[in-house]
C-alpha cells in the first residue's frame, strides 16, 4: 500500500495542465477516440497536453499557416514524435527502424536530439498508431519523453573509455527504467493492450512515485564522465558527476537544480546551473533520483507553470533546505563531493580507439538533422552501415552521432562506406561549426520567435570568413542558437549564444564557460545578421591578438571586460 500523497499550499489555484492531469484517468483522457475523430486532423488542446506523456505533440507547418487561413483550410496539423534512448544509445537494428518509419510516417528526416533522443516529424494523425507500433516492436518507445515526468536520461558517450562507458551506461539504463511512469495507459492506446486495472479506484498505487498529478514540470538528468562535460551536467535537473579511482567508478557528485529555459521580459525567470550537493555510491543513485524527485513534486509551483521548474524550487526554499530535505527522506546523509575535472564539453570527431580495443568514428551531424540533400546522401550512408554494422549508434548530446564499437575486422568495410557516401567528421569546417548546436525552430516549432536550425548554417559560413581573417579557424568556441528563450539547445552555456526574439532578430549573449561550468550574459539585445556580423569581427581580432595562452573565447571577453561573469542564474539579468 502506497501513502497519499498530500502537496502543501500552492501560491495560486492550479494551472490548467494540472487539471488536465487529474481528469485523465493517468493519461488516457479522450485519446482513444480523439484520435479516431475522422474530421479534423488535429485534436483538443487537453488531449494535446496529454500526447506529451506518450512522447508526441501536435504542431503544424507554419510555413503553411497564412495560406491555409486564406483559403480558410485548417492548420496544416502534424504530430512531433521523440523517440526515448537512455543514453544515447541504439542498435542497428533499431536505427533501422527509426529510418524506416521517418521515410514511412514522417518527413523523411530525423532529428538527434541535444538529450540523445530520436525525433521525427510530420506523421499524420491517421498514421500516429502504427508509427508508435513499430517503433515499440524494435524495443524502444515514446513514453515519457515528453510531459511532466523525468525525461530521457542522457549518459557521456565516452569512446574513449569504453568500460566506463559501459558501466555508467547501466546507470542511466536503471535511472530510465524505474522512473518510467507505472500507468497502462500507453500500452492500452497505442500497442492494444488491455486495461489492466480500473485506475480510478487504486488512486495513487498505479503511480507510487509520481502520483496522479505526476510533477509540476518536466525533470531532466544526465550523467557525465569526467574530463568530458558534453551533457552540460550543470544544465540538468539532476546532474550525476561520475567520479573515478583508478580507472574504477567510485560512486557520483549530485548537482540540483540546472535548467536553461527563461521567459523573455520575466525576471523571475532565468537559467540555472546545477549545484553539487554531495556524493554516493553506484548503488545508492536510484535512491537518491526517487526521493529528489519526489520533493519536486511535492514543492514544486503547481500555479504556475513557468516557475515550475526544480531549480525555482531550491532558489525559493534554499540549496540547505533542500539537502535536510533530501537526507531527512533518504534516512541517511550523503558523503562530501569528490575532486573532479571537466576539460572540455565538445565530441571528438573521427575515428578513435576506446579501452575495449574496439573502433568509435564520430561524424558531425549539422543541427543534429539526418536527412539526404543532392550532394549529400547523409541518411542513405547512415542506412547502409546500419545493415552491415555489428557495434551500437550513440547519439551525442552535441546532435553527433558515433558509430560505435567496430570491430578491426569490419573497419575497412565501414570506413569505405563512409567515403562512398561522402559522409563527414566536419574537418574541412571551422572548429566553431564543429562546436555549433541550434533547435528546431521554425516551421514546426510553435514556440520559436525566430529561424534557429535553418538559420545557423548560413549564418557560420559567413562568420567563417571573419574566423579566416582573424586566423581563429581551428580555434574551438561553443557557439548556439535558439528560436525561443525556452533553451532546448542550452544556449545559456554557449561562449556566444543567440535566442530569438522576433524573426531575424536575436538577443545575444556572450561568456559562458568553455566547459559548461558558467552561465553566459546578454551583450545586445534585438540584433539581425549585419549587426551580429558587425559585434563579432572586432571581438575575434581582438581575441586573436590579446589572448592569454590557452585562454578560451569566454573567459576572454569577460576579462576585456565586454560582459561580467554570472556564476548563478539570479544575478542572470543584472
Amino acid at each position: 500500500m502506497t501513502t497519499k500523497i498530500i502537496l502543501p499550499p500552492q501560491p495560486g489555484p492550479p494551472s490548467d495542465v494540472e487539471r488536465i492531469k487529474s481528469e485523465s484517468d493517468y493519461l488516457r483522457g479522450s485519446l482513444v477516440n480523439t484520435m479516431e475523430y475522422p474530421i479534423s486532423s488535429g485534436i483538443p488542446d487537453d488531449d494535446n497536453r496529454l500526447m506529451k506523456f506518450h512522447g508526441s505533440y501536435l504542431q503544424d507547418d507554419r510555413d503553411l499557416r497564412n495560406e491555409r487561413q486564406r483559403q480558410k483550410l485548417e492548420p496544416a496539423y502534424q504530430f512531433m514524435v521523440r523517440v526515448r534512448a537512455p543514453g544515447g544509445v541504439a542498435t542497428p537494428e533499431q536505427w533501422l527502424v527509426m529510418d524506416r518509419v521517418a521515410n514511412k510516417y514522417g518527413n523523411g528526416t530525423l532529428k538527434l536530439t541535444t538529450r540523445q533522443a530520436f525525433q521525427m516529424h510530420g506523421i499524420l494523425k491517421w498514421n500516429m498508431k502504427n508509427n508508435i507500433q513499430e517503433i515499440n516492436d524494435s524495443l524502444m518507445d515514446t513514453l515519457a519523453a515528453c510531459g511532466d515526468v523525468n525525461r530521457n536520461v542522457m549518459c557521456n558517450p565516452n569512446p574513449y573509455q569504453s568500460d566506463i562507458h559501459t558501466e555508467v551506461y547501466g546507470w542511466a539504463q536503471k535511472l530510465s527504467d524505474y522512473l518510467s511512469p507505472r500507468t497502462t495507459a500507453y500500452h492500452e492506446i497505442w500497442l492494444d493492450g488491455e486495461k489492466v486495472v480500473d485506475s480510478q479506484e487504486t488512486d495513487e498505487e498505479i503511480e507510487p512515485m509520481y502520483g496522479a498529478l505526476y510533477l509540476p514540470r518536466k525533470f531532466k538528468i544526465g550523467v557525465a564522465v569526467p574530463p568530458n562535460n558534453d551533457i552540460d551536467v550543470f544544465s540538468q535537473d539532476l546532474g550525476l558527476i561520475a567520479i573515478l579511482d583508478e580507472g574504477k567508478l567510485t560512486g557520483f557528485n549530485i548537482a540540483v537544480g540546472g535548467g536553461m529555459g527563461m521567459t523573455h521580459g520575466d525576471t523571475k525567470t532565468y537559467p540555472q546551473l546545477a549545484r553539487v550537493i554531495g556524493f554516493c555510491t553506484p548503488d545508492q543513485i536510484i535512491e537518491v533520483a526517487e526521493k529528489i524527485i519526489t520533493i519536486q513534486r511535492d514543492y514544486g509551483d503547481r500555479s504556475v507553470r513557468k516557475y515550475a521548474r526544480f531549480k525555482y524550487t531550491i532558489d525559493a526554499r534554499g540549496l540547505d533546505w533542500i539537502v535536510n530535505e533530501l537526507q531527512e527522506r533518504l534516512g541517511w546523509e550523503l558523503d562530501a563531493a569528490r575532486e573532479y575535472q571537466f576539460e572540455h564539453n565538445g565530441d571528438r570527431y573521427g575515428w578513435v580507439k576506446g579501452s575495449n580495443d574496439k573502433w568509435h568514428y564520430t561524424l558531425f551531424i549539422q543541427n543534429g538533422r539526418i536527412k539526404d540533400q543532392d550532394d549529400y546522401p547523409l541518411m542513405t550512408g547512415l542506412r547502409e552501415i546500419a545493415k552491415i554494422h555489428t557495434g551500437d549508434f550513440r547519439l551525442s548530446p552535441n546532435q553527433n552521432l558515433i558509430i560505435s564499437n567496430v570491430s578491426s575486422q569490419q573497419k575497412n568495410i565501414v570506413e569505405e562506406l563512409i567515403e562512398k557516401h561522402g559522409l563527414t567528421d566536419g574537418q574541412h569546417h571551422s572548429a566553431l561549426r564543429r562546436s555549433s548546436m541550434a533547435c528546431v525552430a521554425f516551421p514546426t516549432c510553435g514556440l520559436a520567435m525566430a529561424e534557429a536550425e535553418r538559420y545557423l548554417p548560413s549564418l557560420l559560413d559567413k562568420i567563417e570568413l571573419i574566423l579566416d581573417e582573424s586566423g581563429l579557424r581551428e580555434k574551438e568556441i561553443v557557439i548556439r542558437m535558439s528560436g525561443c528563450p525556452n533553451g532546448c539547445s542550452r544556449p545559456a552555456l554557449g561562449e556566444i549564444a543567440f535566442i530569438g526574439k522576433a524573426p531575424g532578430k536575436y538577443n545575444m549573449y556572450l561568456g559562458a564557460g568553455f566547459v559548461g561550468d558558467r552561465l553566459n550574459k546578454i551583450y545586445r539585445e534585438n540584433v539581425g545578421e549585419e549587426e551580429i556580423l558587425e559585434l563579432l569581427k572586432p571581438l575575434f581580432f581582438q581575441y586573436a591578438k590579446e589572448r592569454q595562452e590557452g585562454e578560451h573565447f569566454g573567459d576572454f571577453v569577460i576579462r576585456a571586460g565586454h560582459v561580467k561573469a554570472v556564476q548563478s542564474g539570479l544575478d542572470f539579468h543584472d
